[in-house]
């Protein structure tokens, strides 16, 4: 999942996500070699069911 699809399904913006990443907060994003990051949507399905379990 790129940073341009995570924005659009959470619904945010650029800053906030630049903020919850220096929070360590969401899903784990890893780095390509191209410098661009990534999120593999099993990470996020994870990171999201545990946002409904904690609600």
């Amino acid at each position: 999942m790129t940073v341009a699809e995570f924005m659009q399904v959470m619904g945010i913006a650029r800053s906030t996500f630049d903020d919850w990443r220096a929070k360590e907060k969401g899903p784990k994003w890893f780095p390509l070699p191209n410098g661009s990051l990534r999120c593999r949507r099993s990470s996020f399905e994870q990171w999201i069911n545990s946002l409904e379990a904690a609600a």
